[in-house]
Formats: structure tokens, C-alpha cells, sequence
């Protein structure tokens, strides 16, 4: 009872430990935003008037401290940064300034619509990366295996963009059988999940073709052969649980990465998602808008590569968040 008492309370001081660190690196990404965005050189006035439509040059000195209030530049650097700092802890994003409308509501809208679209094509990169990692590393006839060894370097090579526009040309326009744009329906996540997903499927083909390749040259696997087990077998429930460790680690960076690369997705199908207003707000320079999402996407990066860590033992039973007792 002692024991379990004790690895609870580790645990628990492993996760303790693990949520603090992501908290000071949302922190971390929180004041390295407010810093590039405000500490430019350029009037943060300005910019937001502009990002507003507001010509500056026409407004009198007491419409200009107006709109200095108005948007709260009219207090110090110091106070701006603990004010924002203070209503992201509440969570309250501030106001757009493009869009004229409160940043979590707009997060609120478009935040589904990306969820879906980043399942889509984890799912899809998922199965069509470990199939082609599967088969790579099970052929024996060699130009085949050149082959399908050679398939996701020519996947992360496609630029996203061109891939949609490729897809949005065949599939949309030739042959008629997804929509090109828009939001009707499941089948208008079709195209833009198989954009997003051809690059992260080809990486982690990559990597766990390499894992797998590095697992079938182990002895254990001589020796399951040797016990009169299959090669499929012995590839399936041994050396493929053993090289799925590196691919859980790429797969956490590239969940988090989910946010980022729906931004082209989203413009090249012009689907209203985090992605696209993302783009859209950039543009604009809408200052809390932009700083919102970059936060939002941070904190999804954290939250999924402390849930992988936290899988790790579930493959490999070595791995403990426990400390060794001597």
C-alpha cells in the first residue's frame, strides 16, 4: 500500500511539474507575441487605427486620444501587457479590431470547423503514412521496396497549396465528386483533409519506415523467426509496437502543428476556420486577434505533446514517470 501510495504521489508530482511548464510556456509564447507585435518600430496606434480603417492623418489630437482609449494604447506598455495578460487568465481574448467583434466569439465559431478538418487529416495521415511504412519495410522485391521508400519524400517535398489546387482541379472541377470550397457537408472536408494530410502522412512514413527498418534487424526478431513465427506476425505485434515510439513524438509535434497548417487548407478552400481568419487577421493586423490564435495554437501544441508523453508507457513499459528506487 505504501509502494502505490508512493508512485501515486510521484506521478502526481510528475504531472504537477508537466502542467507548470506549460503554463510558463504559454506564458513564454503570451510575452514573445505582445513583444513582436507591439515592440515594432512602428506606431501600435497606427497600425490598429489602420487595421480599423481609420485614416490617422485626418483625425484631430482629441479624436486621436479617443481612439488611443478606445483600444486601450493610451495607457503604458507595462499596464497594456498586465491588462491582456490579465483577461486571457479570464478568458477574455479583448475585442477585434477588423472585425468589431469580441475575439471569443469568433474563436468559438471558426474553432469547430478547423477541429474537424485537423481530425480528418490526423486520421487520414495516420492511415495512409503507417500503411506505407507497413508495406515498405514487408516487400522483398526490390524495386518495389525503391519504390515506396521513395514516396514520402516526394509527399513532403508538394507544397500544400499546390496539392489543393492540384485536388480542387481533378476532383472539383474535372470530375465533379467533392465541392471546391465551402462547408456543405462532409464531403467538403474531403479535399482540404487530404491536403493537410499528404505532408504529415509522408513524415511520419518516413520515420517509421527508418523505426521499423531499425526493429526487424534486432536479434529479438531472429529469434521470433527462429520460434517458428510468422514474418507478418512478428512485424505487426513486435517490431511495429517497438518503432511506433519516434513516430508518437513527430505525431505530437505534428498535432500541435494542426492550427498552423490549416491556414493554408482553409485559404485554398476558403472554409470560415481558425486558419483562415488567422490569414485573415495577419492581413488586417488585428493585434488581438493575431495574438489570441497564436496563444490558442500554443496551447493546443502543449496540451497533445503532454498527452503523447503521457502514452509512452502504454508502448514501451520501460518508460516510467516515476523515479527509480536504487
Amino acid at each position: 500500500m505504501t509502494s502505490v501510495k508512493w508512485l501515486t504521489s510521484s506521478t502526481a508530482r510528475y504531472l504537477a511539474g508537466r502542467v507548470l511548464q506549460a503554463v510558463i510556456v504559454l506564458w513564454a509564447v503570451y510575452t514573445v507575441t505582445f513583444g513582436i507585435l507591439y515592440l515594432l518600430p512602428s506606431d501600435p496606434v497606427e497600425l490598429q487605427l489602420a487595421a480599423a480603417n481609420v485614416q490617422v492623418d485626418e483625425l484631430s489630437p482629441a479624436e486621436l486620444a479617443a481612439a488611443k482609449q478606445q483600444y486601450g494604447l493610451d495607457q503604458p506598455l507595462a499596464t497594456q501587457y498586465f491588462d491582456q495578460l490579465g483577461g486571457l487568465l479570464r478568458g477574455d481574448f479583448g475585442q477585434s479590431i477588423s472585425l468589431h467583434r469580441p475575439v471569443g466569439e469568433l474563436l468559438a465559431e471558426r474553432l469547430p470547423s478547423t477541429l474537424a478538418l485537423g481530425a480528418t487529416a490526423i486520421g487520414l495521415a495516420l492511415v495512409l503514412g503507417g500503411t506505407l511504412a507497413y508495406l515498405a519495410a514487408y516487400v522483398r522485391v526490390a524495386w518495389l521496396k525503391t519504390v515506396l521508400n521513395r514516396l514520402p519524400a516526394v509527399g513532403v517535398s508538394l507544397p500544400p497549396f499546390f496539392v489543393g489546387l492540384l485536388l480542387i482541379q481533378v476532383f472539383a472541377f474535372e470530375l465533379g465528386w467533392f465541392p471546391a470550397t465551402g462547408t456543405q457537408g462532409a464531403s467538403s472536408l474531403v479535399l482540404p483533409a487530404i491536403t493537410m494530410a499528404v505532408p504529415t502522412a509522408a513524415m511520419l512514413a518516413q520515420v517509421l519506415t527508418r523505426s521499423l527498418d531499425d526493429q526487424l534487424a534486432e536479434p529479438y526478431v531472429a529469434t521470433a523467426a527462429a520460434r517458428g513465427l510468422s514474418r507478418q506476425y512478428v512485424q505487426a505485434r513486435h517490431a511495429l509496437r517497438n518503432a511506433l515510439l519516434p513516430t508518437l513524438t513527430l505525431l505530437g509535434l505534428l498535432l500541435g502543428a494542426t492550427v498552423t497548417e490549416a491556414v493554408v487548407a482553409e485559404t485554398v478552400f476558403s472554409r470560415p476556420g481558425v486558419g483562415q481568419m488567422a490569414q485573415q487577421a495577419v492581413l488586417a493586423q488585428d493585434v488581438p486577434l493575431v495574438q489570441a490564435i497564436v496563444v490558442l495554437a500554443a496551447a493546443v501544441f502543449v496540451v497533445i505533446n503532454l498527452l503523447i508523453d503521457l502514452v509512452y508507457p502504454l508502448f514501451d513499459p520501460r518508460i516510467t514517470h516515476t523515479p527509480r528506487v536504487s
